[in-house]
């Protein structure tokens, strides 16, 4: 019998998750499969659950929970000699590889999504022993996004992020980057450095919309330090998809990515704290079997 494991978070959804555990497993058993239930209890077990799936040849792998327990279950699965599917049912505050990927925002949808999915090969980043599939982000606006406490995500959503990233935009304190990447390099003080695998940052789908799940490139855009008007202008530009065109933004499109800054930044990974400047970013091509929706007429 194929076996399938379904990593989730009880955390992520509002605690929801736990409504939606048993209509998966009967969904993955109706399809054919052994479910092994795994619940995470903490930071790092969906990673090393999914780890345990490739080390013991499972068939699929998914996981429920928010970005950051997806962020987890890929990087199990990261440069692993078997190579799962990989599911996910999105339950968290933004969503943004569940968004950028068309996969249901509705939990029981996207379970039942399962049965008629499709295999699809997708991008990664890496910098250093790290893995994300969404966003990384640099700078004191991306920095603030730790002073967001649980029941602040619970109550407000993604207004929150919000609210503590307008704090950080009006602050005086400014960073020096450079930046190397296959065109060159630039140098100089930002408020903000993304590098974006898709279109779907932050629950804004217009940030790239260029961007492919597929495309082999990272996506980097650099705001440039700017008086708090600015910043409202580039918000307004973001909604309209002309995020890139803006005079304060510097877009480049890139298979590497090198940071420097003239003091230590620690970047925000798919929503959770990572590595600390300086690092080099790197493409992935293809790297994961995800399984998006199927074709429709």
């Amino acid at each position: 019998m194929k076996k399938a494991m379904f990593i989730w978070n009880p955390s992520s959804g509002k605690e929801q998750a736990a409504d939606y555990k048993d209509f998966a497993e009967k969904t993955l058993t109706e399809m054919g499969y052994e479910a092994d239930m795994r619940e995470t209890t903490g930071p790092g077990d969906a990673t090393h659950f999914a780890e345990e799936a490739c080390e013991k040849h499972y068939d699929l792998v998914v996981a429920m929970g928010g970005d950051g327990t997806i962020n987890e279950a890929v990087s199990g699965l990261a440069e692993k000699e078997h190579e799962p599917l990989f599911g996910l049912v999105p339950l968290g505050t933004v969503n943004d590889f569940a968004r950028a990927l068309g996969i249901s925002l509705d939990p029981e949808e996207a379970i039942e999504g399962l049965k008629t999915g499709r295999e699809k090969r997708v991008d990664i980043g890496k910098v250093g022993d790290q893995y994300f599939m969404n966003i990384l982000a640099i700078g004191e606006i991306a920095e603030s996004t730790y002073e967001v406490e649980p029941e602040q995500k619970t109550k407000l959503g993604a207004f929150a992020y919000f609210v503590e990233g307008v704090k950080a935009a009006t602050s005086d304190e400014v960073t020096t980057f450079v930046i190397e990447h296959d065109h060159g390099t630039w140098e100089g003080e930002a408020k903000l450095v993304l590098v974006a695998l898709t279109n779907s940052v932050g629950g804004f789908e217009k940030l790239a919309p260029e961007a492919l799940t597929d495309d082999g490139l990272l996506h980097l855009y650099i705001v440039e330090n700017a008086a708090l008007p600015a910043f409202v202008r580039m918000a307004t530009a973001l909604v309209r998809g002309k995020f890139e065109e803006d005079r304060s933004v510097e877009a480049i499109h890139t298979t590497r990515v090198s940071i420097r800054t003239s003091e230590p930044l620690s970047c925000n990974i798919d929503g959770d704290e990572g590595s600390t400047t300086p690092f080099d970013i790197e493409i992935m091509p293809r790297h994961i079997r995800a399984v998006v929706p199927g074709e429709t007429d």
